[in-house]
């Protein structure tokens, strides 16, 4: 079986440019639209769960990485994907989603979501130990300590594959110890950039603590290291790549013969700027918020061309979906009462409209769930204009009209996530139309 990861990296550091976009969502419309495309322009599906959103204990989705490792080749095999096409990894495994216990205790949750990941099929695993745990006497965790904690995973992941069947991709490993906070900044953003001299200290001493557990083999297959380029999006403002800030960083990656960068919070830079990360060797692009921004997007605008063209039909019960989803972001708060501050107003204005996208945690509550199918049923009854969507959907209108998409509102919804996905392909190298 090709190692589509291993391989389209090889061809980057041969001097392509070349590079693979990661999508980091567990939402199901994302992963369809995300392996329909795959499809369409051949293309490998680069699909990770993060720690927090799937693990042994459910996450915040529910799901175990058997669960959502299951669901994904679902959606993939529906969409008329090879297997061999699907690459998943595991985003931020460690520590994190535990972070309020003592570090052993801590460290201890981490092995065993990263045994789960790798016995699920998981393939390509970030190892994310920087995070504080509730005993740790450090405000921010030294290199050496994260390194050892690393390899302590690491280890893990490499006992649990030799339980696997042969014929199984090899580990793929992702380290780095300047990780961007999963799902975006919580306030002003931070646009420091990691030197060369803390990137060649983050490969020197996790080398050292992969060879004093045993882990040479492994070492070499750590294919890439997380670092700050200078990108970042908070609730309302997005940090743009500027390729002469990273100049140094960029070059320093080119005298490793294997290592390439993997680029966090990507989500809404242009499309330039992504393909400008690529060309610079950050060969590894991660995109989640964007996604599920798009799909809220496309909900919305649904909901008002509903409103618009049904709303005075008398017996007409509407969607009601914009009220449904503020309920129930309301009535459990925990998701985005840290991220949007201010006046009652302006949190309000964020939970609908914000970079961070809160709401993606609210779109499976069954409320919301109900709403949504209102909102298709509704639609599904009625011949939509085309002025109508002109009005809200121009750029699906204009493909509709070229027939490029389909004439039902799935199929806008669909198009409008993959536009996000298209700029991301185009900087990896794939011909997106």
């Amino acid at each position: 079986m090709n190692d589509l990861l291993l391989s389209t990296l090889r061809e980057h550091k041969r001097g392509s440019t070349v590079g693979l976009y990661s999508i980091c969502s567990a939402h199901t419309t994302v992963l369809e639209a995300a392996a329909r495309l795959a499809v369409k322009i051949g293309a490998p599906l680069l699909v990770e769960s993060t720690s927090n959103q799937v693990n042994q204990e459910g996450g915040y989705t529910g799901m175990t990485p058997a669960v959502f490792a299951a669901q994904l080749r679902l959606i993939a095999s529906q969409a008329g994907l090879a297997e061999e096409r699907v690459i998943l990894g595991g985003d931020h495994l460690g520590p994190y989603p535990w972070r309020t216990l003592p570090a052993s205790q801590a460290m201890e949750k981490a092995c065993e979501l990263v045994e789960a990941c790798v016995l699920a099929g998981y393939t390509k695993l970030h190892l994310d130990t920087s995070i504080v745990c509730a005993d740790d006497p450090w405000e921010a965790l030294p290199k050496e300590v994260a390194a050892q904690r690393t390899a302590q995973l690491c280890a893990v992941a490499e006992r649990a594959f030799e339980h696997l069947s042969s014929g199984r991709h090899a580990l793929h490993y992702v380290i780095g110890t300047e990780v961007p906070r999963p799902g975006g900044e919580m306030g002003a953003i931070a646009e420091d950039i990691t030197s060369p001299e803390d990137a060649a200290e983050t490969i020197s001493v996790t080398r050292q603590a992969f060879a004093r557990h045993g882990l040479d083999t492994a070492w070499e297959r750590v294919v890439a290291m997380v670092v700050q380029p200078g990108v970042e999006f908070s609730d309302n403002n997005v940090h743009d790549y500027e390729p002469v800030r990273a100049k140094a960083l960029s070059r320093f990656i080119e005298d490793d013969p294997r290592l390439v960068y993997e680029a966090h919070s990507t989500d809404y830079q242009l499309p330039a700027s992504l393909r400008r990360l690529v060309e610079d060797h950050f060969a590894i692009l991660k995109v989640g918020p964007a996604l599920t921004f798009a799909f809220r997007e496309a909900i919305f605008a649904l909901a008002w061309i509903e409103k618009e063209l049904l709303g005075d039909h008398p017996g007409m019960s509407l969607s009601n979906l914009f009220a449904t989803l503020e309920q129930a972001m309301l009535a459990n708060p925990k998701f985005w009462v840290d991220y949007y501050r201010g006046e009652q107003n302006q949190a309000a204005f964020a939970r609908r409209f914000s970079y961070s996208d809160r709401s993606r945690y609210y779109w499976g509550e069954p409320a919301v769930q109900s709403s949504l199918s209102h909102l298709f049923e509704n639609l599904g009854r009625v011949k939509i204009p085309g002025t109508l969507l002109s009005q809200f959907m121009p750029e699906q209108y204009r493909r509709l009209r070229e027939g490029r998409i389909g004439n039902q509102p799935k199929d806008w919804v669909i198009d409008h996530i993959q536009a996000v996905l298209r700029g991301y392909a185009r900087a990896c190298g794939y011909d997106s139309q």
